[in-house]
């Protein structure tokens, strides 16, 4: 049987659609022999490797907001603190190792130290998860070790070069698709972070989706980085998206 590894972009609470894309793949039938994460899809990924299921994750992401603002600590030096998810992760998941994980995990974040993606795959499981998902400006960075670690999508919003040569087949999983000629930009402060982020990041993946044997990119056009009001639905386009491609998923396995 060939393996099927898969890629989480980073996107905030657009990550839902991953969990859409999952679920998507279990009634195919489809098994994940492996999964590299950034930001969102850090979290998500790990979660999943866990052996948490989509339904939990998509429960526990609608009522914790963990990537709504209000729902994490203002810390002294004027970001926001992930404690609130370091906990979460901890109760979901159950020890701080890579190694307790059901499927191989590689998580990619940045190093502020050095502007140089790094990725783990062993070792403590949590700070390398918080630090994927430190989006700069918003939270606090993350030490861990010699690094400190901010939002890998940073330097890769599709991190696909952990699962070359480690899979036979790659499912790129994208929630950033933002541009539609008939939702206009929000102007908000976040939401410029939000746009901008993607706009200088976009090039990139393009590139790296050129790796995937099928690249699920789902239009999220609207939905904020930081708004889990609209989880179920954005877990539906994720769902969707990836059952328009189920014949190409499919293929994978034959």
């Amino acid at each position: 049987m060939k393996s099927i590894g898969i890629v989480l972009s980073g996107g905030g609470a657009r990550g839902a659609a991953h969990l859409g894309v999952l679920k998507a793949l279990e009634e195919l039938r489809i098994h994940v022999a492996a999964i590299s994460g950034v930001s969102a899809g850090a979290v998500i990924g790990a979660l999943y490797a866990a052996g948490v299921p989509v339904e939990k994750i998509l429960d526990v992401l609608k009522q914790q907001s963990y990537f709504g603002i209000k729902d994490f600590t203002w810390w002294k030096n004027g970001f926001f603190s992930m404690a609130t998810l370091r906990r979460k992760l901890d109760e979901l998941i159950g020890a701080d190792d890579f190694a307790c994980l059901r499927v191989p995990l590689y998580i990619n974040a940045t190093d502020f130290n050095t502007g140089c993606l790094v990725t783990f795959s062993q070792g403590h499981l949590y700070d390398a998860i918080l630090g994927s998902a430190t989006v700069p400006v918003v939270f606090e960075p993350t030490k861990y070790n010699d690094y400190l670690l901010l939002d890998g999508g940073m330097l890769n919003n599709l991190p696909v070069e952990p699962l070359i040569g480690k899979c036979d087949h790659i499912i790129g999983s994208h929630v950033n698709k933002l541009h539609d000629a008939d939702t206009p930009f929000r102007l908000d402060k976040l939401s410029l972070i939000d746009q901008c982020f993607h706009m200088v990041i976009a090039q990139s993946v393009k590139d790296r989706a050129k790796l995937c044997s099928v690249f699920i990119n789902p239009l999220l056009a609207g939905f904020g980085m930081f708004e889990m009001k609209h989880a179920d639905q954005i877990f539906e386009i994720g769902y969707k998206a990836a059952m328009e491609q189920r014949d190409h998923l499919e293929a994978l396995t034959a």
